[in-house]
């Protein structure tokens, strides 16, 4: 029987396991308790038992179901019960895809190991080059990070891989797209063997590439899949309109006036529409950043901070945002573009209705990218419902003044003064 959260403002579809039947050790459990948590989600009832008793474990789920608890438990109960020692170097390690995804992993190993004395760093690019590197050097117990800073400081001799009890690959088959297999290769082949360590495999879909990652390095594994009758969210209530590219921004801005309480994210498909609906949605008086990947590091943190808080309630975004970020309270995702691989589209529409939540996905299917529903429709299993729009009733919009030479590959900042502040984001629990 599905348990409801009472304590939040949203339903939250958890299972009646509760943390508190796994005997951790005291000092996680307090941190478990710090996080509110006392019931598990569909894929940590399932995972935390087999994996907390040694197994290999690779679990497929979708976005936003409790991976990452799952899998940092597992960790901090290894590494405080083991009795091994290091000598300062890494005794778990987690390699994540994308430098937002790592921040959140190390964010919550924060919050979930906050007494048992064990030291998390986190590893990524685009910033804090020396600072990170020092962190390691001075000794770490669990390293989270993305492939290319990983080898980058290992080449260096900063650290090594000989004294690894947990290997953690998240969003397995996100490695593959942007082409990191070679780098996850190279860091596993220098671990203790499949033997002497223990792997856990996280991914949102796992094909055949990914299989073959797992029966390359991992022990026998166990495979956790948390089914769903429909490959999107049920609780997702999913439209699409037709509109000529003209009547796009207009269309988006029309929508975006009916919203009340949104926290809203726009997906497009390149940086520069990016630029253009976040420029654009500014002149026309809504309060809007962009997270693209030209946005420095320091910027889209300070960014997905505000948004996180409900300070920004709109962020335009391209696929750097599609995964691996944990925003709760997204009420609306709307695919300005709709985006050229089906499976993008699950993980676009996959930023609302997170842990039991429901949300809005809207498409637009213009002239540029309606080619590209059929494929999402074969992909999701269903047709999306399509909505109808006059284009005499769209809104005359201002148009945005070009960026200047002097903000060009900096945008993403601050949403501009007397911007409208358009509702904030809904209170969740």
């Amino acid at each position: 029987m599905p348990h409801v959260d009472t304590n939040s403002n949203v339903q939250q579809v958890l299972t009646e396991t509760r943390f508190d039947t796994f005997s951790l050790h005291p000092d996680i459990a307090r941190g478990v308790a710090d996080a509110g948590f006392e019931f598990c989600t569909p894929i940590q009832a399932l995972t935390l038992p087999l994996a907390l008793a040694g197994r290999d474990v690779t679990g497929q789920a979708r976005t936003g179901t409790g991976k990452t608890a799952a899998f940092l438990l597992v960790i901090f109960q290894r590494l405080m019960t083991s009795g091994k020692s290091s000598g300062g170097q890494p005794r778990a390690i987690v390699i994540a895809p994308t430098r937002e995804l790592a921040i959140q992993i190390h964010r919550d190993a924060e919050l979930l190991g906050l007494h048992t004395g064990l030291k998390a760093v986190a590893a990524y690019g685009g910033i804090d080059y020396e600072r990170q590197r020092q962190a390691i050097a001075s000794g770490v117990d669990l390293l989270i990070g993305t492939p290319g800073r990983l080898i980058d400081y290992f080449k260096q001799k900063v650290y090594n891989l000989r004294h690894i009890e947990v290997a953690v690959l998240d969003e397995a088959d996100r490695m593959f797209d942007l082409g990191f297999i070679s780098d996850i290769r190279f860091l596993f082949r220098r671990m203790p063997s499949v033997t002497e360590r223990q792997c856990l495999m996280f991914s949102a879909t796992f094909p055949l590439k990914v299989n073959e990652l797992a029966y390359e390095h991992m022990n026998n594994p166990e495979t956790v899949r948390i089914e769903e009758e429909q490959v999107t969210s049920r609780r997702v209530e999913q439209a699409v309109y037709y509109p000529a590219n003209r009547e796009k921004l207009p269309l988006l801005v029309k929508l975006l006036s009916a919203i009340d309480d949104g926290h809203i994210m726009i997906f497009v498909n390149t940086r520069r529409a990016a630029d253009l609906v976040c420029r654009s949605l500014k002149a026309n008086g809504f309060d809007a950043a962009m997270l693209a990947g030209n946005v420095p590091q320091k910027k889209r943190e300070k960014l997905l901070g505000r948004f996180h808080a409900g300070e920004l309630p709109i962020l335009v975004a391209t696929d750097v945002a599609a995964r691996g970020l944990h925003i709760p309270g997204v009420t609306h995702v709307i695919n300005f573009d709709l985006p050229q691989d089906a499976a993008d589209y699950v993980h676009r529409i996959g930023r609302t209705a997170r842990l039991g939540s429901s949300g809005d996905a809207i498409g637009f299917a213009c002239e540029d990218y309606a080619v590209n529903l059929p494929d999402i429709e074969e992909y999701i299993g269903q047709s999306i419902s399509v909505k109808n729009h006059d284009p005499d009733e769209l809104p005359q919009i201002k148009r945005p003044l070009p960026p200047s030479p002097k903000s060009r590959g900096r945008q993403g900042g601050r949403g501009g003064g007397g911007g409208r502040r358009h509702g904030g984001r809904r209170k969740h629990g």
